[in-house]
């Protein structure tokens, strides 16, 4: 049941009508949408058996008929593809368009400045929009994926890894970090917490964490994260400023309030009307909003402005370190006479395919190796350590003593149940 105050302030703020639709959609089945590793796979070769559509505003990603059982696919632990929202997905878009205009430069794969410089993904965890942006970005642009929270940047860190990218480096760090490290970013993704009323169709918690000072100490915390990363952003750069959530204290307000305080105009973003996107709710506020709404846009619910840096860039001094969590070059780990190699180097999409032995396994030994079982490869696999795979995915290395290959899965990843 949802809670009374939200309720009456909600119902007032979308309207009659997109109220009623909103009401409507918890009676329906949640969309399930993926986007594919673009680096990994091609779409022809995905979910054959499901009928798909494609998420129109994202390249690389589509609606699929209903819900598989993604834990016991092989290919989504081998980074093939990633299961995301598709309102996030908005962000290609996004990128897109900033490509075409203030952002050429860095995003653009034709610039003639070679798509260089850096971005942040300052929210980052689960790794949806970080890897969008990864597979978006010209190779040599640096990517850094930051999460605050530990154990949701272990999360992060896993779904980077898989993704195989080698020029992303995952961080555990506060905005404020950010800042006292003095790095500089023409873009910055800020998903920023919230107190998530979007996410209230698919995860009934959300709903009891809910309450109107749980509001307004989300809408003060987003604007101290903005206020301490924004000395990062370059004049002229781009920030993205999203959560997944409705009232316009969080939404509208903060992105009027950024405007007026930090210095940044509205960039617009050229839409398709059979999207069916929700613009600004905020009487008096004009500048183009992005709202996704279930029950009018297919997803669930997100809000997105894309901001550009007019204030003064000003000089920052290094005062401090990141906590880097992962760099893209992983190292092995020595033990004895032998070297370990890091698992997230068998997901590296630039891994020389000459420096170890790969061995295809079947979907059950698959399974089992994501299960952290002991497996057994055919005769002639060389011993040592090596590549196991998937379809021709890497999903991780064993080392092959003959009679059977030790599992070198990581604990902290494997599949519970099978």
């Amino acid at each position: 049941m949802l809670p009374k105050e939200f309720v009456e302030y909600t119902s007032e703020l979308l309207g009659k009508e997109r109220w009623e639709n909103y009401l409507s959609s918890f009676e329906g089945s949640v969309p399930v949408s993926v986007r594919l590793n673009p680096f990994k796979v091609a779409q022809e070769e995905l979910f054959p058996e499901i009928g798909k559509t494609p998420v129109p505003w994202c390249r690389n990603a589509f609606y699929l008929a209903e819900r598989p059982n993604f834990t016991l696919d092989p290919l989504l632990h081998a980074g093939v593809y990633y299961v995301q929202e598709a309102g996030s997905m908005f962000l290609d878009e996004v990128l897109k368009q900033l490509a075409e205009g203030p952002l050429c430069s860095v995003l653009s794969k034709n610039s003639p400045f070679g798509g260089g410089g850096a971005c942040l993904d300052l929210c980052a965890s689960p790794g949806g929009k970080s890897t969008l942006l990864r597979a978006f970005l010209p190779d040599e642009c640096v990517l850094y994926s930051n999460e605050p929270d530990r154990r949701r940047a272990n999360i992060l860190m896993e779904n980077i890894q898989k993704q195989g990218h080698p020029n992303v480096i995952v961080t555990n760090n506060y905005a404020i970090d950010y800042q006292r490290a003095g790095l500089d970013f023409d873009l910055i993704v800020c998903d920023v917490p919230c107190s998530g009323e979007g996410m209230f169709r698919k995860d009934y918690g959300a709903i009891g964490e809910w309450s109107l000072q749980n509001v307004m100490k989300c809408a003060a915390l987003q604007r101290s994260i903005i206020e301490d990363i924004w000395p990062c952003l370059n004049e002229g750069g781009v920030l993205v400023y999203s959560t997944c959530t409705f009232n316009l204290h969080e939404d509208e307000e903060n992105v009027k309030w950024i405007c007026e305080n930090l210095g940044a105009e509205i960039v617009p973003i050229e839409i398709n009307k059979d999207w069916n996107i929700t613009g600004s709710l905020l009487e008096g506020f004009a500048g183009p909003v992005y709202r996704f709404i279930p029950g009018t846009t297919k997803g669930e619910g997100l809000f997105m402005a894309v901001l550009r840096k007019t204030s003064e860039k000003q000089h920052l001094k290094s005062k401090g370190t990141l906590k880097i969590m992962s760099d893209g070059h992983p190292v092995g780990t020595q033990k004895g006479k032998n070297i370990i190699p890091a698992h997230a180097e068998a997901l590296l999409t630039n891994l020389p395919k000459d420096k170890y032995p790969f061995a295809e396994l079947s979907k059950e030994d698959a399974l089992k190796y994501l299960h952290h079982e002991a497996i057994v490869l055919n005769s002639d696999v060389p011993k040592g350590f090596v590549v196991v795979t998937y379809q021709g995915h890497p999903l991780g290395f064993v080392k092959n003593i003959g009679n059977r290959a030790n599992n070198l899965y990581p604990q902290e990843w494997k599949i519970r149940n099978l």
